[in-house]
């Protein structure tokens, strides 16, 4: 039976950065805007967390089902494990997405804005079929696409609008570096897990882009956010503190261009994550001083 300190782990903590910086980032861009709204913020930031866990959930009762988590080198799966029904599981996922639609319902009767329903009707079911379904696109190459759409531009963007009212190219602007750096996340847990996925049919972007090139594009999405952050200096000069996470790009890169495989690459992702949360809140600050 499952103890809570497994759900804990099956929820993935160290993914939860993917879902807390577009939402500071965005609220970030608000700021710029004169329009920040803390109780509209913390609603997108409880709809972000709640879908960033779900999927997990989701992901991990879908692979479980499959036989994909069966010899998983990474932190704990439930449902591959053994630890948790495979009906245990997708209940908490279904659990988690209906509490997401249900603050994002909120957000959308505050705004009046009738199609963010759709948004969020796309980004639950982006959710569900990253690894769900007959035909998951998760396994064909377009988990990170996905990542940086929905985890970037919608929750970056969406975050500003349900405070502004308003889409604003600040926002969109802001939610490239965002959005690499999710992709940083999946790819390096990609990277990780690409000798066991490719064998069990789980063709994700580091299986189809082999282990040299993935090792390459994993360093350029820690590298090209800031470049991103400091085009935009000349209308947002504090932008330019984001260049104070530098220092933390220095060891994932390493580790990964070295070679590390495997559970060495485990470190890695926490690395990333903390990479993601310091570049998020200096980006954010960046983005709401003048």
């Amino acid at each position: 039976m499952a103890t809570p300190a497994h759900w804990l782990a099956g929820a993935r903590p160290r993914t939860l950065p993917a879902a807390v910086v577009p939402v500071a980032v965005g609220t970030g861009a608000a700021f710029a805007e004169d329009g920040a709204n803390w109780w509209r913020a913390l609603l997108a930031l409880f709809v972000a967390l709640a879908l960033q866990v779900g999927v997990n959930y989701a992901n991990d009762y879908s692979d479980g089902i499959k036989g994909t988590d069966k010899d998983r080198v990474g932190p704990l799966r439930l449902v591959g494990s053994g630890v948790a029904a495979p009906k245990q599981v997708l209940a908490a996922a279904l659990g988690c997405f209906l509490a997401a639609a249900v603050a994002g319902l909120v957000l959308v009767v505050a705004t009046q804005a009738w199609w963010l329903l759709l948004v969020g009707l796309a980004s639950i079911l982006a959710a569900w079929f990253y690894t769900g379904g007959s035909r998951p696109y998760g396994y064909r190459a377009l988990g990170e696409i996905s990542v940086f759409v929905f985890f970037g531009i919608v929750a970056v963007a969406g975050t500003t609008y349900v405070q502004v009212d308003r889409l604003t190219w600040l926002s969109l602007a802001a939610a490239v570096p965002v959005g690499l750096l999710a992709c940083a996340l999946l790819m390096v847990n990609n990277l990780r897990d690409i000798v066991t996925d490719g064998p069990s049919g789980k063709r994700t972007l580091a299986v189809v882009l082999g282990d040299s090139r993935t090792r390459l594009a994993y360093s350029a999405t820690l590298v090209l956010p800031f470049v991103f952050a400091l085009a935009l200096v000349p209308v947002r000069p504090f932008a330019a503190l984001t260049v104070l996470a530098l220092p933390l790009v220095v060891s994932p890169i390493r580790t990964v261009r070295s070679g590390a495989t495997g559970p060495a690459l485990i470190a890695t992702l926490q690395q990333t994550g903390r990479l993601q949360l310091v570049f998020g809140a200096l980006f954010t600050l960046g983005l709401a001083l003048f």
